[in-house]
């Protein structure tokens, strides 16, 4: 990130990180650890980084933790830690989904702040209970929901809460994926095996996994609370468990409506997170793939592109970002953000100041609105699409 401290300012020394899964075979442990390094604000000391403590301790001598500090339970890391003068001050949650609610409860009652991969539980019933403890407790919750990350998402963000759109009437979001257009769960990928698991990853499959980075999404840009939904919800690959498309209509309140599409059988498509916002006054694109991207346009004028560190780009964007402009920055540069905005906050925590109001991250609000928008659309779609209040 940009901002940096002054030669009269000392540093905050590194938040020491435990590390709940994301062991040997691991994707977005691997992911975690690179953002929670880039920025230089924390140093993992600590994991229970597999449900088999063979594993996790094997894990843990990759990665050059301590023997010592390598669990065999989260419940064991969460006793152990907090018990030590040295304990880990944050943890990494970032286990299939039917796991966040125990490990996260654990550590948020001992005080040890929580940065937790989405969605935030696997049923709307944990979700709510775990915002009850998070409120509690004397210690932060984030949720990574990395895309919010980005440089020119924080940009058009800005943008709408200004007024340079106008009144918002459209947000249009859509996350299309191919890589289980095949019944690839059924060959033991390891990916896809807990994915496609209702007792693993919930009630929602292509909506709980990617309609969720979606909707989340759209409502950071947007600012909008929805309010009501209607859903086909799909599964194309027979034998599969849970879905792999939906179709999501949405309705906003203040009148504002949505269209959400998210897929991972949409042949083609890698990783097709894009968002659409457009209201009285103008509109806005951005898409992933092109993260550096932002087109604006007013009504009536030609299309406009704001470009990353370029001119037009405002201090959201340019305080998330580390390198000049025309240097791409991409996924992992956004997941560092959200860890990088973690630790502002829990250093202020620490230090008993308030943290800048600058700092944005995604909250257990913002997880338990997420696990509403899945239960919402299965519950549409066995109606046949019915309306559902979310």
């Amino acid at each position: 990130m940009t901002i940096k401290a002054s030669k009269t300012e000392q540093r905050a020394a590194k938040i020491r990180l435990g590390m709940v899964g994301g062991g040997q075979g691991a994707f977005i442990g691997a992911v975690h650890r690179m953002a929670a390094r880039l920025d230089d604000h924390y140093d993992l000391v600590a994991g229970a980084l597999s449900s088999t403590p063979d594993k996790s301790l094997a894990s843990g001598r990759e990665l050059g933790l301590d023997p010592a500090r390598c669990y065999g339970s989260f419940e064991a890391m969460a006793e152990k830690e907090a018990a030590r003068a040295d304990g880990i001050e944050a943890v990494s949650i970032v286990t299939p989904n039917h796991v966040h609610f125990a490990a996260a409860k654990a550590f948020l009652e001992r005080g040890i702040h929580v940065i937790c991969d989405k969605p935030l539980t696997s049923n709307l019933h944990d979700a709510k209970k775990l915002k009850e403890v998070a409120d509690k407790a004397d210690a932060l919750f984030i949720l990574t929901h990395n895309y919010t990350g980005y440089p020119m998402v924080r940009q058009a963000r800005d943008m709408v809460a200004s007024g340079e759109l106008g009144e918002i009437r459209l947000v249009q979001m859509e996350y299309p994926q191919d890589w289980l257009a095949e019944p690839v769960e059924q060959t033991g990928a390891k990916q896809a095996v807990w994915r496609t698991d209702p007792a693993q990853s919930g009630v929602g499959g292509s909506t709980g996994d990617i309609g969720t980075h979606a909707y989340n999404l759209g409502c950071f840009i947007s600012g909008l609370e929805l309010q009501e939904l209607a859903a086909d919800v799909h599964t194309f690959v027979e034998g599969r468990r849970l879905d792999d498309n939906a179709h999501v209509m949405l309705r906003f309140a203040g009148g504002a409506k949505g269209l959400l599409w998210c897929s991972q059988v949409a042949t083609g498509n890698e990783n097709g997170l894009k968002v659409r916002v457009y209201g009285t006054k103008a509109g806005l694109e951005w898409t992933q793939a092109d993260p550096n991207y932002l087109w604006f346009t007013r009504l009536g004028e030609p299309k406009q592109l704001i470009t990353r560190g370029g001119a037009g780009a405002g201090p959201s964007a340019a305080r998330v970002s580390r390198i000049p402009s025309g240097h791409p920055e991409g996924y992992l540069e956004a997941f560092a953000t959200i860890y990088s905005e973690a630790a502002a906050a829990i250093n202020a925590r620490k230090s008993g100041v308030a943290v800048d109001p600058a700092v944005v991250y995604p909250t257990v609000d913002d997880g338990v609105k997420g696990v509403a928008f899945v239960t919402a659309c299965i519950e549409s779609s066995k109606k046949n699409g019915s309306w559902v209040k979310v």
